[in-house]
């Protein structure tokens, strides 16, 4: 299959490759129907050039339905840096990358993902005009995980109002796969609610700075009891195997293309397992990223944050009434909106 044929309408895929920094990188716009693309730029050691595309493609299209479902006039993209960031990552490369944005004139802004830092986005701004997520003292919005986990508690709690009837977390137990920037702070707003929390992660660094929680190892995860699973690492994470071992009623975490396959949405359908949409729950982040590009207003960010429990709450209903999947549901609408608010 040639790279044309695996774009699902992209607009745009630019690869980079800068051998004097040791850059290889790929930028995909999927689309700029409602405004600039946005997302992050996620750094990581892929197993093969042909893994870091079919990432960047999968996300960059997450994205734009992400925008459309958030209300936002942004579109979608994403990119992906190749390499182990605790190695590879330098201010040289970083600066090269920049470079590759600015030539973009805008028709791409970054933040921060898997990989990358408010730090990061301090250095790309030094040589691009489009970047997000920078340090306040540097003139940016922060860290966008603090809004992204802030989304997928609201997300949860909506979910929770459709499956038990009532919008909060008490008595409930979570597990969370993940104790990243997201699934960390995640943990934090349900002890807060009053859940008991249950979490993995593969690095035992990250698992250590989060406190109050029920630590197991990352293969037992899924079978632990619960009432809830977060994935908040990499995507991928819900397979026809593992949706098998789940003991949950609901799926709602912070990680993107949590699906390893299409079918997977039908089974959590058919084991009676109400699955927020990934880009539905986790648009806090590209909610801060639309709020800095505008100017930015930290109450107004929260603002529309918080109504992610809306949006939630009217996708699962919708899906229960019409009798659709939560995920084509929102993807409905997201399309519907990038097509009837398309830019001249």
């Amino acid at each position: 299959m040639s790279v044309f044929d695996r774009l699902r309408g992209h607009e745009e895929v630019v690869f980079v490759n800068e051998p004097s920094v040791g850059l290889r990188a790929i930028v995909a716009i999927y689309s700029t129907a409602l405004g600039p693309s946005c997302g992050g730029t996620r750094f990581r050691p892929y197993a093969s050039e042909d893994a870091a595309l079919a990432d960047v493609l999968d996300l960059s299209q997450a994205m734009a339905y992400k925008t459309a479902c958030a209300g936002l006039d942004l579109g979608g993209g994403k990119a992906v840096i190749i390499g182990d960031p605790a190695r590879d990552k330098t201010e040289a490369l970083l600066l090269a990358y920049a470079d590759c944005l600015q030539s973009l004139g805008g028709r791409y802004y970054t933040a921060c993902d898997v990989g990358t830092y408010v730090e990061d986005m301090d250095v790309l701004a030094q040589r691009c005009d489009f970047v997000t997520g920078g340090s306040p003292s540097h003139g940016g919005a922060g860290d966008s995980s603090i809004l992204t986990a802030v989304g997928v508690f609201a997300a949860m709690r909506a979910a929770a109002a459709h499956v038990w009837g009532e919008a909060s977390l008490a008595g409930r137990r979570v597990a969370i796969e993940g104790a990243g920037k997201v699934g960390s702070r995640l943990a934090a707003h349900l002890l807060g609610d009053g859940a008991s929390v249950v979490i993995t992660d593969v690095d035992d660094a990250a698992v250590a700075r989060v406190a109050g929680v029920d630590v197991v190892a990352p293969d037992a995860l899924l079978d632990e009891p619960m009432d809830v699973f977060a994935p908040c690492a990499l995507g991928g994470s819900l397979s026809v195997d593992s949706v098998g071992r789940l003991s949950a009623r609901i799926v709602c975490g912070g990680a993107n293309n949590q699906l390893a396959t299409p079918d997977v949405a039908q089974l959590l359908a058919d084991r009676n397992i109400a699955y927020v949409p990934d880009f539905v729950a986790n648009a806090g982040g590209i909610i801060q990223v639309g709020a800095e590009i505008c100017g930015y207003s930290e109450a107004d960010a929260r603002a529309k944050t918080e109504a992610i429990f809306d949006t939630t709450r009217d996708v699962l209903a919708a899906a229960d009434s019409e009798g659709l999947l939560p995920e084509r549901v929102a993807e409905q609408r997201a399309e519907a909106r990038m097509r009837s608010i398309k830019r001249p």
